[in-house]
């Protein structure tokens, strides 16, 4: 078992980062005056998709809350006045919308952004929009490449300019990727050189690729063709082995010489913090090696890379000392030459000290640095509000010295943002940096009474951001002590924070915060908890088990009883999928049925949410059997053989069985098939064989966990021949063509033939004639018969025979000859529509002659050419019924309902199709519509519920309307079910309620003349505060059910139920009679129109479709309400849904008057939501 330990703190994930940055400036609090800060910004070199839309960014913050400019290539850029152009709100950020049309290449430019409010204006760098190209390449020919072996060889690439620069390599023209070695490679340009070409570059061609970034195309250039012409064109293999490959086919050694870069020295220019890539390139027989080497010193090691087979040298993140003087040496056994690269790194403009947000109290002093450096030396240039500062009103506060602004005496009013500018002729540096005059008194900016848990002896942070003006200082304090903490354990921090290096049960208590300035103080408090490590005091243990057996890894662990644990499993350091085979304990992993793919390392890895542990062990599972050897032959006779072996090694798993298998050389040579089986016990088996079989042997073991390999074959054993035993099987004769028939049947397997020169002896005669066997013998396994009438039986046999003798006499197939198309469609098609989407058809059928052939069906074309709803797309895609065999009569399913339909028929056999009847036409009645689109609930507060839906997909006829049943329901119990009808354009409903604990459940329906399509179910959200209890809270949690005062609560409550139903029932026993005032509001037509873009439904609707639907009434709020739902059987022909032979429904759709819910509860309060909830309970 090997252990791992991880302790990590609350904040501990990211503290060794912490340590290592300089602690972040003091921010002013938003909620104060203060100028703009830039937060968010595109990069300067922007290229874009020109497929999208493009989107500059620009973001600050500030308060007031800035507003946004831009300019384009240094002018102001109006927004207003290009339609294609706006800013997100409360944002700069541009966004150009090409989904109107447009040139985005009219939009390239050098774009600014800048943000102002009344304190200030910050700028955004210069972003640099250019849209991304990709080029086709040049048409060329390239003409055949006739070079000698040995001789040097560049292929020229020169892909298009693409922006950004493409990605370049090699293929042959069948995609195939050219292989590279020292001798072929690619250059950074992306050339192809061939140090030395070789005969066997001829093979291929070569193909330059480009692939660009922002399109992901790949553009290939014409290949390029070698020829090479050798002085010895021997065969290629001949030369491979021999030891000096160039002289025995005659090619001259030769010194290496540069091909890149040319001559002996060459200069390269660097910029800081890229990588430098230096390149040579040789030619030579041998190929040459390339070393390199820095003059006058050693390579950098740690930032160092040699590439493309030495071929390049790349330095990373170059700096100044990674100037001088260069040189590659190419060498082989013919000599060496090297070249000398002079490298000089410049530099872009790069930060020595930042200009960083002053804040200043009335009357401070203070200072703004802006120290950059650069190759060569950057200039330094103030602006103030996006202006230069000579130009800017003066300020007797302010001092220019260079690159630092000194503040004296500053007063309320003195705010602004200053940029400061570095830059040479290698790029620039634009830094925001606001000056903001503040009278403020203290303020901690954190939440107050923190929690801070951390595992004991490990390092923790207590913050507390603080801010005011002048600047507070901040002392911390421990449990109430009046002395501020310092020691070597704590350590302060300039924005508030304290440093604990090593916590200690000691440490915990509460530390407050106490910042103060001449405007006051204020104070926070921070609790620290100290809370004890996890461990694993036992962790699994290395195994070695057997297939199929059950393992248990333990991993018992001791934690901090106050933190939540939580166990997981690793295998090979990866998550571990807890399968049916696995059961996850909580001292434990348990497997089950161990299989092969089970081994490997188990961590148990045990965590809370301040640390973790971890112990690992590895699982071995037991083999495969070796395989047995030494296999010998004896007992030979003509139809048996014994055959011996010697077992393998069982590895601790017993053998169970053997198996022989076998393998001849005549008919599948190099195949094995299974002979026979034993049992594990045995080492020898007489096997039984067949006539004229050339046999060789093996034997496989087998264990519980599986089969080992099979051994060395045995020698081999040819048995005498015999003449066959049996006789071909699957004898077939069918036609392929009108005029023929084709015999096919199984042949007979090497063990089958029992000698050599097998054939097949082939006998027909037309069935039910006299006429005498024609015959033919093949040695193949079909034979064609030609010139036979059209579809008429065959009488076929078909004999095996060798050189021994025949087969006994075969039994006698029935064939059939070919067929031909059939000559006549079916007649007097008949069509009745069964309902809304499927039609029943009658035909006469055909005679039988003019079938020629075998009746496979009849079959019905079908398309559907239009729908009755206007304006809506429908697909005219041909279908197609078959209805097998001579019947006549079927039905057509699945059309889609209230649609224009035509049809056709044909009769098929196994040729295909005849021809085709007359077109029939027919229209589908209206259906029920599909589901709603989609079926949105939002829960904004606890008193309102949102419901939100879609048309359907295919409204199948006029929609009339929408049905909406729903229930609350708590736990178990559930309340009535409550119905509310909607018009056709509506698809928006708000549901008051008074229950915030109860969830409701709702079931939505569309509804055309002829009924209620398929309900769609959604459930509203869980409230905010409802969650699922986690283990702890479970163990506390009491049942309210158990409660004495709620128990009795409920006593009183039936109590009083009870006396009003005696109250009830004695004064209707007097006769006593219970007025019923019916109260109905007619809301006005305008209060339910809904403002929909969609399709208007309702303006199919003749006058007729507008009528109230029987069976329903108007509610109090104005919208139908049914409290039931038809069943499918309700619409059917009797009791039952009828279905045809194919499965599809005919029952007739009726309409049936709606059923009443809840019988006996008529009441207006019966679909009231708040008596549905009441009913919970």
């Amino acid at each position: 078992m090997v252990m791992q330990q991880y302790l990590l703190t609350y904040t501990g994930v990211v503290f060794a980062l912490y340590l290592h940055h300089i602690i972040r400036a003091i921010e002013v609090p938003l909620d104060l005056p203060q100028p703009p800060t830039i937060t968010k910004q595109s990069v300067k070199d922007y290229i874009v998709d020109p497929r999208d839309n493009i989107f500059i960014d620009c973001e600050a913050k500030g308060n007031p809350i800035p507003t946004f400019s831009w300019t384009r290539n240094g002018k102001f850029f109006n927004v207003a006045k290009d339609p294609k152009v706006s800013m997100q709100r409360r944002s700069g950020t541009l966004v150009i919308d090409f989904r109107g049309g447009g040139r985005p290449e009219d939009y390239e430019g050098e774009y600014q952004c800048s943000a102002r409010n009344e304190y200030g204006t910050a700028l955004s760098s210069k972003i640099l929009l250019q849209v991304s190209r990709s080029p086709l390449w040049p048409k060329e020919h390239l003409d055949l490449v006739e070079i000698d072996e040995g001789s040097p060889l560049t292929l020229k690439c020169n892909p298009p300019p693409g922006l950004p620069p493409p990605v370049v390599f090699w293929m042959s023209s069948s995609m195939e990727p050219i292989h590279q070695d020292k001798r072929v490679s690619q250059g950074q340009n992306g050339d192809l050189y061939f140090s030395n070409v070789m005969l066997q570059d001829a093979q291929t061609d070569y193909s330059c690729n480009a692939r660009f970034h922002f399109t992901h195309t790949i553009q290939q250039k014409n290949p390029y063709t070698l020829k090479i012409q050798t002085k010895n064109p021997h065969n290629e293999t001949s030369f491979r082995n021999h030891t000096d490959m160039y002289s025995a086919r005659g090619v001259m050694e030769t010194t290496p010489s540069f091909m890149y870069p040319y001559g002996t020295s060459s200069n390269q220019i660097v910029l800081r913090g890229v990588d430098l890539l230096l390149e040579c390139i040789a030619s030579g027989v041998p190929a040459p090696d390339i070393m390199w080497h820095k003059k006058g010193g050693e390579l950098p090691t740690d930032k160092t890379k040699l590439e493309n087979f030495n071929k390049a040298l790349r330095i990373t993140n170059v700096s100044e000392e990674d100037s001088g003087e260069y040189f590659c040496l190419a060498s082989n056994k013919m000599g060496s030459i090297r070249h000398t690269i002079s490298v000089r790194v410049k530099a872009a403009p790069y930060w020595l000290d930042e200009p960083q947000n002053l804040i200043l109290a009335p009357a401070e002093d203070g200072r703004l640095v802006c120290r950059a450096n650069g190759n060569p030396k950057p200039t330094i240039q103030w602006l103030v509000n996006g202006e230069p500062i000579e130009s800017a009103p003066p300020n007797p506060s302010r001092e220019v010295a260079g690159d630092t602004i000194v503040f004296r005496d500053t007063q309320i009013g003195s705010s602004a943002v200053y940029q400061c500018n570095a830059s040479n002729e290698h790029g620039y540096l634009l830094a925001n940096a606001f000056v903001s005059v503040l009278d403020v008194p203290p303020r901690i900016l954190s939440p107050r009474n923190q929690l801070i848990k951390v595992i004991q002896y490990n390092r923790t942070r207590l913050d507390c951001p603080f801010f005011g003006s002048p600047i507070p200082t901040l002392r911390w304090f421990k449990n109430g002590q009046g002395s501020a903490l310092d020691g070597e354990n704590y350590q302060r921090h300039e924005n508030g924070s304290l440093e604990i290096n090593m916590a200690r049960k000691e440490d915990q208590g509460i530390y407050t915060c106490v910042a103060t300035n001449i405007l006051g103080k204020a104070e926070n408090q921070v609790r620290l908890e100290i809370k004890d490590p996890t461990r694993i005091v036992r962790g699994p243990e290395d195994l070695t088990v057997k297939r199929g057996s059950l393992v248990r890894l333990d991993c018992r662990i001791k934690h901090d009883s106050t933190l939540k644990l939580t166990v997981t499993w690793l295998k090979d350091d990866t998550p571990l999928y807890i399968g049916n085979r696995m059961k996850k304990e909580d001292d434990g992993l348990i497997i089950y049925g161990v299989a092969e793919k089970d081994q490997g390392d188990y961590t148990c890895v045990a965590s809370t949410e301040l640390d973790k542990d971890s112990a690992k062990a590895f699982l071995t599972v037991l083999e495969r059997p070796e395989r047995p050897r030494d296999l010998e032959l004896t007992d030979l006779a003509e139809r048996s053989v014994r055959l011996t072996w010697i077992p393998g090694d069982d590895n601790n798993s017993p053998i169970t069985d053997y198996v022989v298998q076998f393998e001849e050389d005549k008919f599948q040579p190099g195949l094995w098939h299974n002979h026979s089986r034993y049992p594990g016990s045995v080492n020898s088996a007489v096997l039984r064989l067949s006539p004229y079989v050339n046999y060789q042997f093996r034997v496989i073991a087998v264990n519980e966990v599986g089969s080992s390999l099979p051994s060395l074959p045995s020698e081999r054993y040819h048995t005498i021949g015999a003449s066959p035993e049996i006789n071909p099987t699957g004898v077939q004769g069918a036609g392929t063509q009108k005029n023929n028939m084709e015999i096919t049947w199984t042949p007979l397997n090497a063990t089958q033939a029992y000698g050599p020169n097998l054939r097949y002896i082939v006998k027909w005669r037309q069935r039910d004639t006299r006429e005498s066997w024609s015959n033919e013998t093949v040695r193949t396994t079909r034979h064609v018969v030609w010139n036979t009438p059209i579809y008429v039986p065959y009488e076929i046999k078909v004999q095996a025979e060798n050189d021994f003798g025949r087969a006994p006499e075969p039994d006698i197939i029935i064939g059939y000859s070919g067929e031909d198309y059939p000559k006549a469609p079916p007649t007097d098609i008949k069509l009745k529509v069964i309902n809304s989407t499927a039609v029943s058809l009658q035909w006469s059928r055909v005679y039988p002659d003019t079938v020629q052939g075998q009746l496979k069906e009849y079959r019905a074309y079908f398309w559907r050419e239009s729908s009755l709803l206007k304006n809506l797309w429908v697909s005219k895609k041909r279908q197609s019924v078959g209805f097998v065999g001579d019947r006549p009569r079927g039905i057509v399913s699945r059309l889609f309902p209230y649609s224009n339909y035509k049809l056709e028929m044909v009769v098929v056999n196994g040729r295909g199709d005849g021809p085709r009847s007359e077109i029939k036409e027919f229209t589908t009645p209206e259906g029920v519509p599909s589901v709603p689109r989609y079926f949105r609930i939002r829960q904004p507060n606890l008193e309102t519920i949102t419901l939100e839906w879609g048309h359907p997909e295919h409204p199948n006829g006029i929609l009339t309307g929408y049905n909406l049943r729903y229930q609350a329901f708590n736990g178990t119990k559930t309340g009535r079910t409550l119905v509310e009808t909607f018009s056709p354009n509506q698809t928006r409903f708000t549901l008051q309620r008074t229950d915030p604990i109860s969830r409701y459940r709702f079931f939505l329906r569309a509804r055309t003349q002829v009924g209620d399509g398929e309900s769609i179910v959604e459930e509203s959200p869980a409230p905010l505060n409802e969650a699922t209890p986690t283990p702890a809270y479970t163990k506390n949690h009491v049942d309210i059910a158990t409660q004495g005062w709620f128990i009795g609560l409920m006593c009183a409550i039936a109590l009083l139920v009870l006396i009003l139903l005696i109250v009830c029932f004695i004064k209707r026993s007097r006769g006593g009679k219970y007025p019923v005032r019916e109260k109905v509001e007619v809301l006005d037509h305008e209060d339910h129109k809904v403002d929909d873009p969609s399709f208007d439904y309702r303006s199919l609707e003749s006058d007729e479709d507008n009528k109230e639907p029987p069976g329903s009434h108007t509610s109090l709020d104005g919208t139908i309400k049914q409290e039931s739902d038809d069943s499918l059987v309700d619409y059917g022909e009797g009791g039952e849904g009828q279905f045809n032979e194919d499965g599809s429904f005919i029952g007739q759709y009726t309409v049936k008057k709606d059923k009443e819910e809840t019988e006996g509860n008529e009441s207006s309060e019966a679909t009231s939501p708040v008596n549905a909830i009441y009913s919970l309970a």
